[in-house]
């Protein structure tokens, strides 16, 4: 079997979520850092990979890619224990991984690039604050189903999990306060005590 190649960006939440997942799984791998601060994921050469231009980028044989983080986690995770086989329980696995990309990481992610990456916390103060609401409101959403759920998904950690978990552990990054959410503290303690956890800007050693 050829070694998977992951595009990657180190500090990218997208691409922790795979990391961790191949981590956790157990399966080796080469991680090419692609800084897209400096504008590595727009060369001719890397946009003939995938013509989006962002990270992760998962090279699963020569020549052929597959792109988008959730796209990427649910492939790696088929026929493992981070995906369940049981049909609704799939679906609500889905349905999570939906919910991180459209109501969750545009606002929880894209205030932490901002302040924490690109270090210019006071150039996008006004779009900061826009997402701040939207933001919140996907915290108390995550926070009330784990109040009385200890995981996303059918009591068992799995792919929902890893996805809501990359950015929401470093919220306080883009200036979420999470001490508002004691249900979701105690998940992230939950998640880090899971095997062959690794954080988030650390190499996955074999």
């Amino acid at each position: 079997m050829e070694t998977l190649r992951l595009y990657d960006f180190l500090p990218s939440g997208n691409g922790y979520k795979i990391r961790l997942l191949l981590s956790q799984i157990g399966m080796p791998f080469e991680r090419v850092e692609m800084n897209i601060l400096k504008g590595e994921t727009r060369t001719p050469e890397f946009l003939s990979k995938n013509p989006v231009g962002k990270i992760p980028l998962l090279e699963v044989e020569p020549g052929r890619y597959l792109a988008e983080s959730n796209a990427i986690l649910i492939y790696l995770s088929e026929g493992t224990e981070f995906l369940p086989y049981d049909r609704f329980l799939r679906a609500q696995v889905m349905q999570w991984l939906f919910f991180e990309q459209n109501r969750h990481e545009p606002f929880i992610a894209t205030p932490r690039f901002w302040i924490s990456i690109l270090g210019k916390a006071d150039e996008y103060k006004e779009a900061i604050e826009q997402k701040r609401e939207p933001g919140y409101a996907a915290l108390k959403l995550m926070e009330n189903h784990l109040k009385t759920c200890n995981f996303f998904v059918g009591e068992r950690y799995t792919i929902a999990d890893i996805a809501l978990f990359a950015y929401t552990h470093v919220a306080d990054e883009g200036g979420y306060d999470l001490m508002q959410f004691p249900a979701i503290q105690a998940w992230i303690d939950r998640v880090k005590s899971q095997s062959r956890y690794i954080t988030i800007k650390e190499e996955v050693q074999y």
